[in-house]
């Protein structure tokens, strides 16, 4: 009869903590954090396994209030040890973010874009003179307008394609970040995009600025030059010299 009473007892037990656990799950699912931490941390220091894991997350995640790495590793411990799937991995996940921590922060804060503009995506602008008398060099700067701009052209719709610059963060860094460090990759990497496309824009205008300076300085002694040409007294026959 005893032994009745005990399974009785244990059975009620075990299926006041399911129902306690899904009201935990229910407001969980309904964002309702402060309530489902209270109940998750009730059931987990009476050692409930999923409620340990559930915990574990809500601190990895940050949905315990801010992100706690040492609280979510204790949870997560405490569910691997009774041999919880979920806890066991992302305790590996956690020592893989340690070892990668300065991949991680430098999409967060250090990232400058300066990797854009390599290779055929390097334009260094170019230099022109005040004017141009001779053609070979009038030639020549013209060609290096040119090519300038074909390589500024290029870049542009280049960096319009790498927009936006989250999807230059390696695969095996994304996975590693939290939700609040993928927040802040974006924010930075959306400033750095800005910062290159405005530096870009004001690069293009002075380059621009100084080719037409110099075109039209040199187009204006070019003129000068042939209507000084044109008026100018014909030589005079070697007789009367």
């Amino acid at each position: 009869m005893k032994t009745l009473l005990f399974c009785a007892a244990l059975m009620c037990s075990t299926a006041v903590i399911a129902d306690e656990l899904a009201d935990a799950d229910a407001l969980f699912a309904k964002k309702a954090y402060p309530q489902a931490l209270q109940k998750y941390t009730k059931l987990a220091n009476a050692g409930n396994v999923m409620a340990q894991q559930h915990l574990g997350e809500m601190y990895f995640y940050g949905e315990a209030g801010l992100e706690d790495m040492d609280k979510a590793a204790e949870w997560f411990r405490k569910a691997a040890a009774k041999g919880n799937a979920v806890a066991i991995a992302t305790l590996e996940l956690m020592k893989q973010r340690e070892a990668r921590r300065a991949d991680i922060d430098y999409w967060i804060v250090k990232y400058d874009g300066s990797d854009l503009r390599s290779g055929d995506y390097r334009c260094p602008a170019p230099r022109f003179p005040a004017m141009s008398k001779v053609n070979d060099d009038i030639d020549r700067y013209s060609a290096r307008m040119k090519d300038w701009e074909t390589c500024h052209n290029r870049f542009v719709k280049y960096l319009n394609a790498s927009m936006p610059l989250t999807k230059r963060i390696p695969e095996d860094v994304s996975k590693l970040m939290t939700a609040s460090e993928t927040e802040k990759a974006t924010a930075h990497l959306d400033e750095v995009g800005k910062r290159v496309a405005e530096d870009t824009q004001v690069g293009g205008k002075l380059v621009v600025a100084d080719f037409t300076a110099w075109r039209n300085a040199t187009e204006a002694y070019v003129s000068e030059h042939n209507e000084m040409v044109k008026n100018a007294p014909p030589p005079e026959p070697a007789e009367n010299r």
